[in-house]
Order: structure tokens, then C-alpha cells, then sequence
């Protein structure tokens, strides 16, 4: 995962005016953000479930419940 000392050095493609149209970074670069958005999915999941969770059940509750089964 990228931490903040991490800096992207991207490349830019630039089409026959100037303007930039397409990024280009290293593979590493990519793989590393694409692990931290899923990490930012992954917490935003676990935040919506918080929310919308109506109770919870003790893990030692559970537990035994489990174990029964």
C-alpha cells in the first residue's frame, strides 16, 4: 500500500496540441494503488455494515452457538 513518503512519477501522453490525454506510471505504482483503493472499499464496506447493523451478537455467544452446531 502507498504510505504518504511515496511519491507517483507519472509520464504523460500528449496528443497534437499539447494537452495531456493519457497517464502512464510502472506497474509497481499501479499494484500499489489498486491495493489501496480496495483497502479505502474494504473500510468504507465495513463502515456501511456498522450502520446499518440493527444488533450484534457477543463473540463468546457466538461462539458457543457455533461450536453447537
Amino acid at each position: 500500500m502507498l504510505n504518504t513518503a511515496e511519491v507517483i512519477k507519472p509520464k504523460y501522453i500528449i496528443d497534437d496540441k499539447g494537452r495531456k490525454t493519457a497517464v502512464v506510471i510502472n506497474l509497481k505504482d499501479y499494484n500499489n494503488l489498486i491495493e489501496s483503493i480496495e483497502d479505502l472499499e474494504d473500510a468504507n464496506d465495513l463502515l456501511k455494515a456498522e450502520k446499518e447493523a440493527t444488533g450484534f451478537t457477543p463473540y463468546e455467544k457466538f461462539r458457543q452457538k457455533w461450536l453447537k452446531s
